[in-house]
């Protein structure tokens, strides 16, 4: 283990400006994948769950999903409820008993809502999840496979749990994985940026947002 005095800020900076593997890039067809972008994590008015993003990650999300429909991708909203009991939510229901604990956000709960400000289409994937990957126990293999998906662009919270979780599910399904950084988010700055150097260096590719939006508009150009 290298001992070091900087922060995971620093850390994750350095690594940017000099990379130690090559762009995995994008591959054929793209599927934009956003994670737990619902009331619980993002209602910060009304939910202490709830923590803040980059100012443009509701606009970036946004951006990415108009992109990725107009390339003919899917795109997916991942969000976690339980059963009225919590009797589903496995290891989960054994970490806090407040009446904030994730086992008790129910179906019809207010936590479980997709955040207000992105827009959901009709033909978007509503995905339910229990557990921190999209992947784990759900149907999202077997969707993106019927569409012929080979990259996913990665959205939401926290960056330290659900989308690692999800990163690192998609990277060993054998998925291109490209993450916008001001997209992602977590409570902490430095679990955000520890997590963000470890996606980068490990798994796909971290990029700023406007760089991914370029690729796509691209992308339209050529089709």
């Amino acid at each position: 283990m290298l001992p070091t005095d900087k922060t995971s800020k620093q850390i994750y900076l350095d690594y940017k400006a000099n990379p130690r593997v090559p762009e995995r890039g994008l591959g054929q067809k793209i599927a934009l994948i956003n994670v737990d972008l619902q009331r619980r994590y993002t209602d910060t008015a009304n939910f202490p769950t709830a923590y803040d993003g980059h100012p443009r990650q509701f606009e970036g999300v946004n951006a990415l999903a108009a992109a990725v429909r107009k390339l003919g991708g899917p795109v997916v909203w991942g969000y976690v409820a339980y059963l009225p009991d919590g009797s589903d939510a496995g290891m989960w229901s054994r970490l806090s008993t407040t009446e904030w604990a994730l086992h008790k956000v129910g179906h019809d709960n207010p936590q479980a809502q997709i955040d207000p400000r992105l827009e959901v289409l009709e033909g978007d994937l509503k995905l339910h999840k229990r557990m921190s990957s999209c992947f784990f126990e759900t149907h999202l293999t077997s969707y993106l496979n019927w569409h012929r998906v080979d990259t996913v662009i990665i959205t939401g919270g926290a960056t330290s749990g659900c989308v690692r979780g999800t990163v690192m599910d998609a990277l060993s399904l054998g998925y291109h994985v490209c993450v916008p950084e001001e997209t992602v988010a977590d409570r902490e700055e430095g679990a955000h940026y520890a997590n963000l150097y470890d996606i980068a260096f490990k798994y796909g590719d971290v990029k700023p947002l406007d760089e991914v939006l370029a690729q796509l508009a691209a992308r339209a150009e050529e089709s």
